[in-house]
């Protein structure tokens, strides 16, 4: 499953702020979604992902991914970073 990569990723951004910027600065290898999250933010994630050619894995809850990514609230997305 998706959320054991984030688990045991040691470069890893959180968030949709950061995980834009780290897209943007070319650092990331890899990105999830969360499916319950408010698509008209995620979209921009989504778009830059499929502009990138970055792979992008969708997760059905932000809940899920923010306990994955190691915090106590959700996360719309996440990025696994290149150097990682």
């Amino acid at each position: 499953m998706s959320y054991e990569k984030v688990k045991q990723a040691t470069g890893l951004v959180i968030g949709l702020k950061q995980t834009l910027k780290a897209i943007e600065q070319g650092m990331v290898k890899e990105v999830y979604i969360a499916k319950d999250a408010d698509s008209r933010l995620t979209g921009k994630v989504a778009h830059l992902c499929q502009e990138k050619q970055l792979p992008v894995e969708y997760v059905d809850s932000m809940r899920h991914l923010g306990k994955a990514c190691g915090i106590e609230v959700g996360a719309a997305a996440a990025a696994i970073l290149i150097n990682e």
